[in-house]
């Protein structure tokens, strides 16, 4: 009896680690759009959370991080930056928002279908008071999004 619950025990948690395993496996559309996309990457990692494909690479000695859908349409980009590298526009648009007093703890800038650029600047006033500030290439200053 114990042998028969033990095959039981070890066929179901191989089937299980099967269906899961083929549930967040990476669509092949999204591999062949992030290979034609960024044909020279390297370090290319890939995560599929069901809802959405990730994949964490460097092109160019920047760090990057492509989303795609699970049907493996791009859905934006974001790469890694410092506040002075940001373009001199969006510099000073976050230098005169009402958010200028907090210090700034990450930049990124996202890249979106359509050949749209945005910059996000997180901002913090202290630990509770933290805000993803998102400006355009005018350094306009498009929306804000609490954080944790």
């Amino acid at each position: 009896m114990k042998s028969i619950r033990f095959s039981l025990t070890v066929l179901l948690a191989f089937l299980f680690q099967f269906s899961y395993s083929q549930v967040t496996g990476v669509p092949q559309s999204a591999k062949d759009n992030f290979a034609k996309q960024y044909p020279a990457a390297q370090d290319v990692d890939w995560d599929n959370d069901v809802v959405n494909v990730n994949v964490r690479f460097t092109l160019n000695s920047e760090k990057m991080n492509a989303e795609y859908s699970n049907k493996g349409t791009w859905k934006n980009t974001y790469q890694n930056t410092s506040f002075e590298k940001l373009p001199a526009e969006v510099q000073d648009g976050f230098k005169k928002s009402k958010y200028a007093d907090r210090e700034i703890t990450d930049t990124k800038i996202i890249y979106l279908p359509a050949d749209v650029t945005q910059y996000r600047i997180r901002a913090e006033k202290n630990d509770v008071e933290k805000k993803y500030l998102y400006f355009d290439t005018t350094g306009k200053l498009l929306r804000d999004a609490i954080t944790l």
